[in-house]
């Protein structure tokens, strides 16, 4: 039987919670030394955790491991997929990555930057499209900044086309899109128009940095 809350990676064990061979129950300081460890291997030695990031970090965990009260308390559903927005350099999509190894037993998703699918698009058309409307778990990164599609003189707003097979995929088999963006509500539907948009609310839970987190790359 597998134990959600033993991790080995790397040749190290971590356990995270303890496991009675029907329910899980997670302990979060034990997940953040986790992602210390974990995000140092990633991203180097200057990598950390910052405590004003905690409560992000917890509904992000929570979301994860599908824990039904706390998904309950911060209107989670693990059956959707995730939008983590925030201001430019808050880590964002340091926790994305970090957050797919949480739970190993789950299928990971893939993080691509939004900008490598439209140069993708520009090089050769509408495959990518196609491509990326499929049943592959993805995390779409900084949507919403991504240059124009053009391909043989003809505009495409590639990423919004995506988003739309993507919720068709959502409706018909439950595959979980995810994505992370600097823009805000009013920003997305300026870019992508209302119809996106609105597939977008049943797509995602949104989890928002608060607007004034500082850039941690500087």
């Amino acid at each position: 039987m597998i134990n959600p809350c033993k991790i080995s990676d790397g040749g190290v064990e971590y356990i995270l919670g303890t496991f009675d061979g029907e329910k899980a129950v997670y302990d979060f300081p034990k997940i953040l030394e986790f992602f210390e460890r974990k995000g140092r291997e990633l991203f180097g030695g200057h990598f950390r955790i910052y405590p004003a990031d905690h409560e992000i970090l917890h509904k992000l965990c929570n979301y994860a491991i599908r824990d039904p009260v706390n998904c309950e308390k911060y209107g989670l559903d693990p059956n959707k997929g995730l939008l983590l927005s925030g201001p430019v350099g808050c880590g964002k999509t340091t926790l994305m990555k970090l957050l797919r190894h949480l739970v190993p037993h789950q299928r990971k998703y893939e993080v691509i930057p939004c900008r490598n699918i439209v140069f993708g698009f520009n090089h050769v058309g509408y495959k990518t499209i196609e491509d990326y409307g499929n049943n592959s778990f993805i995390c779409f990164d900084d949507m919403g900044v991504e240059p124009a599609g053009r391909y043989y003189g003809k505009d495409c707003n590639v990423i919004g086309e995506i988003m739309l097979s993507r919720y068709e995929l959502f409706l018909s088999n439950k595959v979980k899109t995810h994505a992370t963006t600097n823009l805000n509500a009013d920003e997305m539907e300026e870019r992508y128009g209302s119809r996106v948009r609105s597939r977008m609310r049943h797509l995602f839970n949104l989890i928002a940095f608060d607007s004034e987190t500082p850039d941690k790359r500087k």
